[in-house]
Parts: C-alpha cells; structure tokens; sequence
C-alpha cells in the first residue's frame, strides 16, 4: 500500500537556515550577524501573520546550536500560556540552567506574546533581566503596541513586512518544481490576492488546491480557499449603487452559498475592492464609514444576512447621492 504523506506544506516548506528565508532581508542580515558573533541581545519580533517570524527564529537557532537545538530552545505559544505562573514556573527553570554548547546562551521563544497578560508581562520583565547572560528572549507578536513599554525597551526590535507579490512568486514557483504543479498564469494573480503577503496562508491555499488537482486555475483558487473573484463582488457593489438593489442581493446570496463565505469575508473582500469603484471620493470615505459599522455589528453577533443586506442599502442611497450630483 502507498505510504501517504500527511506533512503539512507549511512545516515541509519551512526554511531550516536564514539564507533560505524569502523576503524580509534587512532582518536576515543582521540575525546572520549575531550567528557569526555567537551574540544577541533580547529580540522582538513585530508583524502580520505568516510574513516569517517562527521561521526566523527557528532558523536562527538551528545555525546556532545545529544538532544541540532541541536542547537549547524553548518554544512556546503565549496565548495557550498566558498566566502569571507559566513565567515564574516553566520560564524561569528553563532561563535559570546554563547551556550545554559553545554558545554562551540559551533562547526562549515566545510566539504571540501580545496575548500574555498585563501581570505575565510585568513578570516576564524582571525575569529578562536576572537571567540574560544565559538565556536571550524572542517575543513574537503581530501587534508590538501590546507588549508593555519596559519589556519593548529591553528588546531590539524588528518590524518584519508583508511579503511583496514577487516574494510571493518565488514560493509558488518553488512549490509547482517540488510538487509538480501546472499553475496557470491567472492563477499567480489569484494566489497572490488570496495570499495578502502571507506565506502560511499561501502554502495551505496551495495543498488544499493540490489534494484535488495538480492544474492549479483561477476558479479553483478562489473556490477552495473560500474567496470570491474580485470582479463578481465589484458587480454587487455596482448593481447596489445603480439602484439594483435585487440582482445586487442575488448576487450576494450566490457569493455566500458558492464559496461559502462568511458576512465578514465579504465586508473585508469589499473594503479591498473600494478603490475600483468609479465613484467620487468622498463618496467612498463614507462607504468605508459604513461597511465598518457593519463590520462591527456582525462582530457584536448580528445576523450575517440581514446586516449585509442592509449593507447593501447604504450602497443604493450613496448611488443616489452620486446621480444627484451629476
């Protein structure tokens, strides 16, 4: 019986040493710094989802202590662990014993640090101190502006960016090579606008296509990573400002019922699509007014349809705004 593989894309794909990270080559560079100086002062790690900063700091740590990794990296994810006594407890007993290797110091990687706690943090402060010359930290966080401002000034720094659409296509070339994929040219296109600079969500997008066919089209793209094609909700916004308000709501109903889009996904894929609207500008500040007041309603628990078809009227009296004007 063939053995089946069950490794995800993302884990398979994940660069084992910092010259293999796409994008973000500024942060590259200096982490290769600290590698050849076997030094590093505690770091923080700033950005969207999925644009690097796990695989950063594993990379980093396998070209520090190589073979010895498992024994002088801790990982951990701050929001499952998230209270006062994960840092006084598993934190620090790993934190207070000395490493085994050439390397002066061990690390403790903590992803999504933003999620710890206001008295975690407060803790995870003093305990950065007592123990750095022998552990360094690494936080994690997609939002820096939680982290307390004693703990941000005891860490340098990096800002990591969203991956550009030319890094983007680097990783799918390389995976249609590994895999045998056909990939056509629209689907780059489309792989590109459902990735929004985010590798992981690229790379599981990619094999969740690739389980059903290894010619990857702009249909399947969009229909098995639950988007919608950018022109059929531009239609609806249309049809709703030119005051067809019914084919506007059918054409909504197709959206959530084909590719099984939630009300927020399409508030969102409308908020994206804004700017392709002909439409006077001051017009489309107050659509943006609107389709974030919706948004907050459904994020309150409102219901999905009536909100969005509600939706869907602020667009039909701005139509009319903009008819009057004219």
């Amino acid at each position: 019986m063939e053995k089946i593989d069950f490794v995800p894309w993302t884990e398979k794909y994940r660069p084992k040493k910092l010259d293999q990270i796409i994008g973000q080559k500024e942060i590259v560079s200096s982490l290769k710094n600290f590698v050849k100086e076997k030094n590093m002062p505690h770091l923080l790690f700033a950005g969207p989802p999925g644009c690097g900063k796990t695989t950063a700091t594993l990379a980093l740590a396998n070209e520090l202590y190589k073979d010895e990794v498992g024994q002088c990296l801790l990982e951990m994810n701050a929001s499952d662990e998230r209270g006062i006594d994960v840092v006084r407890g598993k934190i620090k007993e790993f934190a207070r014993t000395m490493p085994i290797v050439d390397v002066p110091f061990k690390i403790i990687f903590l992803d999504e640090a933003d999620s710890l706690t206001a008295d975690a943090q407060s803790a995870l402060r003093r305990t950065m101190e007592m123990y750095a010359a022998t552990t360094r930290f690494i936080l994690g966080a997609n939002y820096s502006s939680k982290i307390i401002e004693p703990i941000q000034s005891r860490c340098s720094v990096f800002r990591f960016k969203p991956l550009t659409d030319e890094e983007i296509d680097q990783m799918i070339d390389r995976i249609a090579k590994e895999e045998g994929l056909e990939i056509q040219k629209e689907a780059y296109e489309a792989l590109r606008y459902v990735a929004e600079g985010d590798m992981r969500r690229l790379i599981n997008a990619l094999q969740g296509i690739a389980l059903h066919s290894k010619k990857i089209t702009e249909e399947k793209v969009y229909k098995y990573s639950s988007r919608a094609r950018p022109k059929e909700i531009i239609e609806m916004m249309e049809a709703a400002l030119e005051g067809k308000i019914l084919v506007a709501r059918e054409k909504l109903h197709k959206l959530m019922i084909e590719y099984g889009l939630s009300g927020e996904d399409v508030l969102i894929q409308m908020f994206r699509e804004l700017d392709n609207l002909k439409i006077d500008e001051r017009l489309k500040v107050e659509l943006i007014d609107k389709i974030g007041e919706y948004n907050f309603r459904l994020v309150e628990g409102a219901n999905e349809v009536i909100q969005l078809e509600a939706a869907l009227g602020q667009f039909l009296k701005i139509g009319q705004i903009q008819k009057e004007k004219k």
